[in-house]
Parts: structure tokens; C-alpha cells; sequence
């Protein structure tokens, strides 16, 4: 396996985690009230799914997906990172959404270029 699958897998499969963790259990949903953003919780969700499905599926199917889901959650999670400066997070509570910025980023240029 190349970095560059096992970094689309790793991604997507993180992601995919990451939202069912919000339909089953509720610290997804205190942490959305603690960025004062509930009511986007539900489709910031959702698109955290869809840019999941959107890596795997385009990984096999459709390179225009993979770019549009990769880019997409590069863009969610630079603007995850902006609440989290906005709320004076530390660095290490913060450094999960700039890895996954860095990661989706990475993803998005190597498949830009393949």
C-alpha cells in the first residue's frame, strides 16, 4: 500500500468514525455547544460523512470526488482550527483538526497531480 492510499484510507475512515460518534454518544454534541455552533452540528456532521464517503468511493471510482471530498475537508477542518483559535483552545486540544487540514491538503495535492 502507498502513502498516498494509506493516507485517503486513514482519512476516511477517521472521518467516518468521527461522525457516527455524534448519533451515538453526546460529547460530539457538547463540544458543538462549547464552539457555541449546535445548530451547524448536524451538518457539519454530515459533511464530514460525505467527505469520507467521497475519499473511499473516489479513491476506486472517481478522481474529481476524491479532490472535491479531500479539498472539502481540508476547508471544514481549517475552519475547526479557526473556532478553536477563536476560543483560545491549546495547541494540543487543536492539533487534531491541523493535522487533518495538513492530511486532507496533502491528499488533495497528490491527487491533483496524479
Amino acid at each position: 500500500m502507498s502513502i498516498y492510499s494509506f493516507c485517503v484510507f486513514f482519512s476516511g475512515v477517521s472521518f467516518l468514525g468521527y461522525g457516527i460518534s455524534y448519533f451515538v454518544g453526546t460529547q460530539m454534541k457538547n463540544e458543538f455547544k462549547r464552539f457555541q455552533l449546535e445548530k451547524l452540528g448536524l451538518l457539519v456532521i454530515v459533511l464530514e460523512i460525505l467527505g469520507a464517503g467521497g475519499l473511499l468511493v473516489g479513491y476506486w471510482y472517481s478522481k474529481p470526488l476524491l479532490l472535491v471530498a479531500s479539498g472539502g475537508l481540508a476547508v471544514l477542518m481549517l475552519l475547526g482550527l479557526l473556532v478553536r483559535m477563536r476560543l483560545k483552545d491549546s495547541l494540543w486540544i487543536s492539533l487534531p483538526a491541523f493535522f487533518y487540514m495538513v492530511l486532507n491538503g496533502y491528499i488533495f495535492y497528490l491527487g491533483s497531480n496524479q
